[in-house]
């Protein structure tokens, strides 16, 4: 590993340097997860046009995309084209310092630029090259077109996720991608740690489809051994009972867990109804799976009779797990989320401020730190190609002037 390299980062991986190529969220969202932790994360992005991330999102504040400042947090951006042998030159220059290297193109591309492992390890033998894609490096299927979506429909998830009247759905967020870069990111540092004993990196393959798998509990276990095909079953996981969403006098929908026996007792004891904890029919967690209707239907008179506060607070005091269905609204206001700071300011150029999640896990000794949003275009062109490749002004403006790097050349603030 390398000298910590800016003070202002915080976090166990200051000592790092990564080198981000690749778009939209996989590979930049194992990115992220470096650079909340301190990894100084410089971002490739092709000039003057840079991650379509930067204009990706539902809402807009002064036609600003308010995905970008999350995704980019804490990262350095500079504009280097890939698709030209100069800027392939740059791109293996930032390499020999480096600890890392993130992609998530096509399989293929890498190598088509001279930018494969094999080129890379070349320049540095203890590089660490993680790459993320639809269906990984390897197999029939590896240079097939593949969004996190489509991991997801392979990988099991879409299947049994939904209503089951209605076709498959999704999770309302990108978690095929999401998951294919946390597994990444945690290779990442598996790799690390080997790379401590051995002085060598490697590959690490994050195949969105594997990632989701990697997650589906028993379900092809389930089929191997009892037939059995997992389906949607909407809010409730079959046999597990209770655990459902229920409501409220109020119209609010409150989520019980209580299908544990000890659990399932404590509940009974909030219901008024202590003898149900040791009624054949309910007493076990086989027995309540096979009544898993009935059930939900008496919880469910029962919290009518209550709006969402007392109820939450009567499941409280009985040690009962329950949960309010949050939106951003409720997270805002909730104390425990301030208490934790789950939910920070961060200063913003064009916005003065925002607010977002926090990083997680909380670390005790070396926690990350938010200290900037997503970068502007380009905004670190001349701290990295000047100052960490130490390339003189004559020669950016040549390369600037040919497209091969950003024209914004502007000292660093």
């Amino acid at each position: 590993m390398a000298e910590a390299r800016d003070p202002t980062r915080n976090g166990p991986l200051t000592d790092l340097r990564v080198i981000e190529m690749g778009q939209l969220l996989a590979g930049p969202f194992c990115g992220q997860l470096l650079a909340d932790f301190g990894a100084e994360v410089i971002k490739v992005e092709q000039p003057g046009a840079g991650d379509p991330m930067r204009v990706w999102g539902r809402e807009k504040a002064h036609g600003k995309s308010l995905w970008w400042p999350v995704i980019a947090r804490n990262k350095k951006s500079v504009e280097i084209n890939a698709r030209e042998p100069d800027g392939q030159d740059l791109i293996r220059k930032l390499v020999q310092n480096a600890d890392i290297l993130v992609e998530n193109f096509r399989p293929g591309t890498m190598e088509k630029w001279g930018l494969g492992y094999a080129d890379l390890v070349k320049i540095n033998p203890r590089i660490i090259m993680i790459r993320v894609s639809g269906y990984g490096q390897t197999g029939p299927y590896a240079e097939k077109a593949g969004y996190g979506a489509i991991g997801e429909a392979l990988g099991g998830l879409r299947h049994v996720v939904g209503d089951p009247s209605n076709p498959p759905s999704r999770m309302g967020i990108s978690i095929g991608d999401t998951l294919a870069a946390t597994f990444a990111c945690l290779g990442g540092l598996m790799a690390l740690h080997n790379r401590e004993r051995t002085g060598h990196g490697q590959v690490v393959d994050s195949a969105i489809y594997e990632a989701v798998l990697a997650i589906m509990e028993s379900l092809i276990t389930e089929y191997d051994q009892a037939g059995y095909v997992r389906e949607r079953s909407g809010a409730i996981i079959p046999n597990v009972a209770p655990s459902n969403v229920y409501p409220t006098s109020d119209g609010r929908m409150m989520l019980i867990a209580a299908n544990q026996d000890t659990v399932f007792k404590r509940l009974a004891e909030a219901m008024g109804r202590p003898e149900l904890a040791n009624d054949p029919r309910y007493a076990t967690h086989i027995a309540r799976g096979s009544v898993q209707a009935e059930l939900d239907r008496m919880i469910g008179e029962w919290s009518q009779g209550f709006d969402a506060a007392t109820l939450g607070e009567l499941l409280d005091r009985h040690g009962v797990p329950r949960g309010d269905i949050y939106r951003a609204p409720e997270m805002l206001e909730d104390i425990h989320f301030k208490a934790r700071d789950a939910i920070i300011t961060v200063a913003h150029k064009q916005f003065g401020s925002l607010r977002m999640q926090n990083i997680a896990p909380k670390l005790s000794a070396t926690p990350g730190k938010v200290v900037s949003c997503g970068p502007e275009l380009g905004e670190h062109n001349r701290e990295v190609l000047g100052g960490i490749l130490g390339l003189a002004d004559s020669r950016l403006g040549d390369l600037a002037a040919r497209g091969v790097i950003g024209a914004s050349l502007k000292a660093a603030a």
